[in-house]
């Protein structure tokens, strides 16, 4: 489906920085788009949601020398809706917030419009992660630098495809970086920096803890008018295809605090979960709300990892814990936190960008983390063992091969162990 702007229409271990673990090649100053000086770098917004429009507040905040300039959804009440909130509830930024008439692109072809935009130098990417290789593997391809939220797919298809175009980001030297804001907090940069440096001693253990309450975005169900496409976009967290399930979505975090301090991938794992209170209609759709796994690395140091989201006043923890031999930590406890992650990860963004810090490419290092998570959610399914190398040459492709508000789309049926197949 073709885009028409608003006006028409009326949508392997890279480092935050040297104590943020060791680069996977060597650590240059980048190339410049533009922006030297107090130049303004530009940015693209795809995706206007609640997670894309804070990024751009979080940009704001994190330099002066930014504009926004694009916006694309595939929903024009999203993009207009959001555009108005950033002008009104952050009246400070406003100045910046140059969005024309004619830089306001609609429809599941609106992204396009934004990557190939001669006015943008910066692409951010926050669709529902479903969308997140297509769109990040585009962006490279026009050369731009990536804001780029987690996780980074889906499927194992999609994933490899991000990695690809990851690799091509490395060779251009194209600044990328992740939504995994743990790896900008000052207190979780500075304590893993003492555990690779011997703190806590060898590291012989890991956990990793997602627990907490459900993401439902249309409580009130579906609108009458919504095609199959459309509902399931509108409501995504409920969907596996688009968004991935909570252990890729959500607990990514926390499993990617775990590949940061061991420093790679696990190379397998086995896994558990299901459905206990979900309701088998369309409105929860076809994800788990717990599951459980134990990962393995080379080294033979475990990982257990548990997530889940239930409804009411239940247990609640987000947490990491790393166990070494000659102690413990939380992944946070042996540093200060300075400022907010989410703003100071835009900072550093913009400054390896200019060259005025280091360079920054988390690409390849979360889309391994992406990876892990999807062997975990694929392994619960299953009721298996899967491997790293199983996972890296799986044919799973999630994606519809179609695109349209009134799509027809069957839902895939709730994942059961013993009968549902890892292709």
């Amino acid at each position: 489906m073709e885009s028409k702007s608003v006006s028409r229409r009326s949508f392997l271990n890279s480092s935050a920085a040297p104590a943020a673990g060791v680069a996977a090649f060597q650590i240059i100053r980048p190339e410049l788009v533009r922006g030297q000086g107090k130049a303004k770098l530009r940015a693209g917004l795809i995706g206007c949601g609640g997670r894309g429009r804070q990024a751009v507040v979080d940009m704001m905040d994190g330099s002066e020398n930014t504009e926004l300039v694009a916006m694309a959804d595939i929903f024009e009440d999203k993009l207009e809706g959001n555009l108005t909130w950033l002008k009104t509830q952050h009246a400070k930024h406003a100045a910046r917030i140059k969005v024309d008439a004619e830089h306001r692109f609609v429809g599941f072809e609106a992204y396009k419009k934004i990557i190939t935009s001669p006015d943008v130098d910066i692409v951010m990417l926050a669709t529902p992660p479903g969308y997140r290789p297509m769109h990040f593997e585009a962006a490279i391809e026009a050369k731009k630098h990536v804001f780029c939220e987690k996780p980074f797919g889906t499927d194992p298809v999609g994933v490899r495809r991000f990695m690809a175009a990851a690799k091509k980001s490395e060779e251009l030297k194209l600044t990328v970086m992740s939504g995994a804001q743990r790896r900008f907090d000052s207190a979780y940069m500075q304590t893993i920096d003492k555990i690779k440096n011997g703190a806590i001693g060898d590291i012989t253990g890991l956990y990793a803890y997602w627990v907490g309450t459900p993401v439902i975005q249309q409580a009130n169900g579906r609108n009458a008018r919504w095609g199959d496409m459309e509902w399931e976009h509108r409501n995504w967290y409920s969907y596996v295809w688009i968004c991935g399930d909570q252990v890729v979505e959500q607990h990514l975090h926390n499993i990617d605090v775990c590949n940061w301090v061991m420093g790679t991938h696990p190379v397998k794992v086995w896994a558990q979960g299901g459905r206990i209170w979900r309701p088998n209609d369309e409105m929860y759709g076809n994800i788990y709300d717990h599951l459980s796994a134990d990962f393995e690395y080379a080294n033979g140091v475990r990982m257990s990892s548990y997530c889940r989201q239930y409804p009411g006043q239940t247990y609640r923890n987000v947490s990491e814990l790393i166990i070494g031999s000659k102690g413990r930590s939380k992944g946070n406890d042996m540093g200060q936190r300075s400022g907010n992650p989410y703003v100071n990860e835009h900072t550093a963004l913009m400054n390896s960008i200019r060259g005025d810090g280091p360079y920054i490419n988390h690409a390849m290092a979360v889309a391994e983390t992406t990876m892990t998570c999807i062997m975990a959610r694929e392994a619960a399914y299953t009721g298996e063992e899967i491997t790293w190398d199983r996972i890296m040459k799986s044919q799973l492709d999630l994606q519809p091969k179609e695109f349209g508000y009134n799509t027809k789309i069957e839902m895939t049926p709730i994942p059961i162990p013993g009968k549902y197949k890892l292709i």
